[in-house]
């Protein structure tokens, strides 16, 4: 399927930040009209002053009744509240429904409870940026980048393969994985990061409590480890509150890991605790030849 496959008459977009801005950019070729619902009147304007939507509402009902696809780019609890509202009452059928949440498990869950009729799907684009809202929507952000697609019980085949060409029209890879596999996947890749980067950041702020030089000598090598705990904190509850099973489980196989690392270093023997970090070194080593920065 190539990315002309996609085309559609009314294309809703249910959240204008970042994502949500970027995935109008993106699909203004394909779409006749594109309405952006949000909130917030301010986003709204702005939208509609740069043309990343023809209208804007801050009603869901008005925004989505006369749409064939809807996306919802909205955190991940909201969207849960938005299915399990009265958003399959305002669809016609055959719309097509996509959310961009960061979890899966729960969405999709929600999702299959919708009337029949409503093709729906949950996808989850991995990129963005650490600037949010509107002014940085990029009509690029999804080039080049996986967007996964976890079908629930309203994934007819027909649904399946818009999902795709609108993915593919985004300039984004397409992977298909059922949502519990998702949660698991993404568990490990970013939300344990981001909590050891929190406790990273505790550690030391508790160590610059009594030394302030601390804070003074960090560099690049903090800087970087550091990064991912300053992410918005009500969207990290949001993903935490809703992968809480997977991202327990893997911490308690971190906690391993770093007994590991302290017996190793308390032991006095330096060839012990080389070798267990030349393994790690390599599969660090092999991820980026085999898969390449991004």
């Amino acid at each position: 399927m190539t990315q002309g496959g996609f085309r559609c008459q009314h294309l809703t977009v249910v959240g204008l930040g970042l994502m949500g801005g970027s995935l109008a950019r993106a699909l203004r070729p394909y779409a006749d009209t594109i309405t952006g619902v949000d909130a917030s009147a301010e986003t709204r304007e702005y939208a509609l002053a740069n043309g990343i939507a023809n209208r804007v509402t801050d009603d869901l009902r008005a925004g989505v009744s006369e749409a064939d696809v809807v996306l919802l780019a909205a955190p991940v609890r909201a969207v849960i509240q938005i299915v399990r509202g009265r958003i399959g009452a305002y669809l016609r059928s055959n719309t097509l429904l996509i959310d961009i949440g960061s979890t899966k498990e729960d969405i999709c869950a929600a999702m299959g409870t919708l009337p029949i009729g409503v093709q729906a799907m949950g996808g989850h684009p991995m990129t963005g940026k650490e600037m949010s809202g509107i002014a940085h929507s990029d009509s690029l952000l999804y080039r080049g980048r996986p967007f996964v697609l976890c079908p629930t019980r309203r994934t007819t085949p027909a649904a399946r393969l818009r999902a795709l060409a609108l993915v593919e029209a985004l300039g984004a890879s397409p992977i298909e994985m059922d949502p519990h596999h998702h949660d698991r996947v993404v568990a490990a890749i970013s939300h344990l990061p981001y909590l050891l980067s929190a406790a990273l950041v505790a550690t030391v702020s508790r160590e610059g409590q009594r030394d302030d030089t601390v804070w003074r000598l960090a560099a690049g090598g903090f800087r970087d480890m550091s990064r991912l705990a300053a992410q918005d904190l009500d969207m990290m509850a949001d993903i935490l509150s809703t992968n809480t099973q997977a991202v327990a489980t893997l911490l308690a196989n971190f906690r391993m890991q770093l007994a590991m690392l302290e017996a190793r270093l308390l032991s006095d023997e330096e060839g012990a605790l080389v070798d267990l970090l030349q393994v790690v070194r390599e599969a660090r080593l092999s991820w980026v030849q085999t898969y390449g920065p991004r």
